[in-house]
């Protein structure tokens, strides 16, 4: 029987973030929608999630003027810094070189490489520009995983919150042991970060189970299309 525990997944916090929670309120429509749903995520997540940063979040967040500094400092002063393993450095490496992440933009490599050694579960950024785009992201995961890491999820505030809602949502057809049924496919989905690979899975389970005696169904004939019946005709 499969056991599961309540385990706060890990949250890495990055320098955007904070500065969106501290900022001053916005008139500008955009910015008005990221600092309200940064502060949703701290005030109504901080319970879900364990929240941590890195010192390079520290570095970051000491730059500029005093009083926004303090703001974020204060915020950050009570979450766990995460260190930096020797891993860390040859992955920031790999993503700079891959040109997941720009020579010039050095520390958002290095945001990503512990995030990611260090196992944590979610990126939570605003930086469009060299993280959580689409391209980049996926560029990023296929980086971290080509080096033997398990691909973090990146995204915003937003992302995350509309992620967890929608695990949470009620649905009055589940039970346990649908519950289990869900958990099952879910963790055999991750498995995959494309169709393709999932089709040369299953090839190869093919031919372990016809090697075990499982019987198979050969697939039908390919079908002709109607116009290519006309031309032969």
């Amino acid at each position: 029987m499969l056991q599961y525990t309540k385990i706060k997944p890990r949250v890495y916090v990055e320098t955007t973030v904070v500065s969106y929670l501290v900022a001053r309120p916005s008139r500008n429509a955009i910015v008005e929608s990221r600092q309200r749903a940064t502060r949703q995520l701290w005030e109504e997540y901080s319970d879900r999630f364990e929240f941590v940063i890195s010192n390079i979040v520290l570095s970051e967040a000491r730059e500029g003027d005093s009083i926004p500094v303090q703001k974020r400092l204060e915020v950050l002063a009570d979450l766990t810094v995460l260190d930096m393993p020797i891993e860390a450095v040859l992955l920031v490496q790999n993503l700079i070189d891959a040109g997941a992440v720009p020579p010039d933009s050095l520390p958002d490599a290095e945001h990503i490489a512990i995030a990611t050694v260090n196992n944590v579960e979610y990126f939570v950024s605003w930086n469009y520009k060299h993280i959580v785009n689409e391209t980049k992201r996926n560029l990023i995961n296929e980086i971290c995983q080509n080096a033997g890491f398990e691909p973090i999820i990146l995204c915003t505030p937003t992302d995350l919150m509309e992620a967890i809602h929608v695990k949470e949502k009620p649905d009055p057809r589940t039970d346990p042991v649908l519950e289990e049924c869900y958990r099952i496919k879910e963790a055999f989905a991750a498995k995959f970060n494309s169709a393709q690979e999932l089709h040369d899975y299953l090839v190869a389970e093919t031919k372990k189970n016809k090697a075990l005696g499982w019987k198979y169904l050969p697939p039908p004939p390919p079908r002709i299309k109607e116009d290519s019946r006309e031309r032969e005709a």
